[in-house]
């Protein structure tokens, strides 16, 4: 009688392609499914791991957004008190003038707000800390023939050079008007602008301009 002889394939190499099987039946998992699943699940754990990153990082608030740092248009702090100025008798002519030119002065001159005075609310008023203020109805200046003059939205000013402030003087009009601007403010002649388009519109033009100022 012939022998019988078993396959040439070991056991162990037909339980590597397929799934073994317990006593009862049940298939056992297959050894290269459980290494791909444990590869794919290394490799999904770094991918994973950056997109919740990502997504703490799109929901976490942004940081405060740094104090804005002082700026020519930041309001400066004022004093509100009184500023002191004088108020000379005016007659009638110069002391109508002066209530109409302090009646439409601005409320405010660039980023100074004005301030009450002491005296003459009529004929003076005053803006911001140090106070820039405008006196109408004084003296008008004598003015040399070399002196420098300006002409400002149709006015003709004067500037005098005190220790700590510019004082500019109006020459064109019926009532002098001047206008003390304090070194810290800068250059004297951009505050005037403003002032200079009421004095046009309150106080009429009168005597000889300079010629500097004429044309």
């Amino acid at each position: 009688m012939d022998k019988i002889t078993t396959s040439s394939v070991d056991d162990r190499d037909r339980a590597d392609e397929s799934p073994a099987t317990v006593d009862d039946g049940t298939a056992r998992p297959d050894r290269t499914n459980r290494r791909a699943a444990l590869i794919a699940t290394l490799v999904a754990l770094p991918i994973t791991l950056v997109v919740a990153g990502l997504t703490f990082a799109q929901l976490t608030p942004d940081a405060p957004a740094p104090a804005p740092s002082p700026s020519a248009t930041t309001a400066r702090a004022q004093s509100t008190a009184p500023v002191e100025m004088t108020a000379p008798a005016l007659a009638a002519r110069p002391a109508t003038l002066c209530r109409a030119l302090l009646s439409q002065l601005p409320p405010t001159l660039r980023d100074l707000n004005q301030r009450p005075v002491t005296a003459g609310p009529e004929q003076n008023a005053a803006y911001g800390d140090p106070a820039l203020t405008v006196a109408c109805g004084g003296a008008e200046p004598t003015v040399g023939a070399t002196d420098d003059v300006w002409r400002v939205n149709k006015v003709c000013w004067y500037a005098a050079e005190q220790a700590d402030a510019t004082v500019l003087t109006t020459l064109d009009r019926e009532t002098p008007v001047a206008v003390s601007v304090p070194r810290t403010y800068g250059q004297p002649l951009q505050w005037v602008s403003p002032i200079s388009d009421t004095i046009v519109a309150t106080v009429p033009s009168g005597g000889d301009a300079p010629a500097g100022c004429q044309g």
